[in-house]
């Protein structure tokens, strides 16, 4: 990411954060996991296209935060990817941009306001140690292990060469469940990883590795059984979310250096 690319995100998840209806950021990590309902898709066929749908509506909620922050109609910010099989990740891990640094103004993409009712607060801190921080204004916790345990390219590269929409998904989905161990923390835990802003770079990168594979000859779509199939509490099916062309966004295919 280039510094104003990245200048506009942090001002884009500042500025979600301050929000406290269904614009905000707490509202969208919510749908993910706690408050209930939890209206995520872990374990079925539905698990790419839903997170598909949740990072659209996601990105499109930053970018009105960030004009409405700005008082900017023509400002805009992207979801980026945080390629984990990198050699850059695999040598210091978490990406620099999501860091939190010493000293000077705390870094909004380091972790995120967890602002759930007390009974749910309660409920984190008794089931899930370690998730979020102690007192009246919580934030995510991150417990990385080693960068060079992050998936290797080796490991994207044999789920790339599945045959069938159900083989991909469920290999790819467990390499995506590997990374949220990685992280360790919030991210450890559906019911509030969502609240961890990293969440959004980690998802970013399986809806590319998806598209990658879509791309490929043996991408095929999901069953058509599954189509027609609304993912609330989006007003999209699954056949709506098959090309990303359509919704208005793209992945570099290849990367350079």
């Amino acid at each position: 990411m280039t510094t104003t690319e990245l200048t506009d995100l942090r001002d884009a998840f500042s500025a979600a954060y301050g929000l406290t209806d269904e614009r905000g950021y707490a509202f969208y990590a919510g749908v993910h996991g706690l408050p209930l309902p939890t209206y995520c898709e872990h374990g079925t066929s539905l698990f790419l296209p839903w997170h598909r749908a949740y990072l659209y509506f996601f990105e499109r909620a930053l970018v009105d935060a960030l004009r409405r922050a700005r008082g900017d109609q023509t400002a805009t910010v992207s979801l980026p990817w945080w390629d984990w099989t990198s050699t850059q990740a695999h040598s210091t891990g978490l990406p620099p941009g999501y860091r939190a640094g010493p000293g000077g103004p705390a870094n909004p993409l380091a972790a995120g306001p967890v602002t759930l009712n007390s009974a749910d607060l309660a409920l984190v801190r008794a089931r899930l140690p370690g998730a979020i921080t102690d007192g009246a204004n919580p934030t995510t916790i991150r417990d990385p292990d080693l960068p060079d345990e992050l998936p290797r390219a080796s490991t994207v590269s044999r789920a790339l060469r599945s045959t069938t929409f159900n083989s991909f998904s469920t290999l790819l989905e467990s390499i995506h469940g590997g990374v949220h161990g990685w992280v360790g923390g919030a991210m450890t835990a559906v019911p509030v990883a969502a609240f961890d802003p990293i969440f959004y770079a980690h998802h970013s990168m399986i809806d590319r590795l998806w598209y990658l594979w879509q791309i490929s000859p043996r991408g095929i779509n999901p069953p058509a059984r599954l189509l027609d199939r609304v993912l609330p509490p989006f007003p999209v099916t699954v056949r709506q979310m098959l090309d990303i062309s359509t919704l208005g966004y793209e992945y570099a295919v290849q990367v350079i250096g």
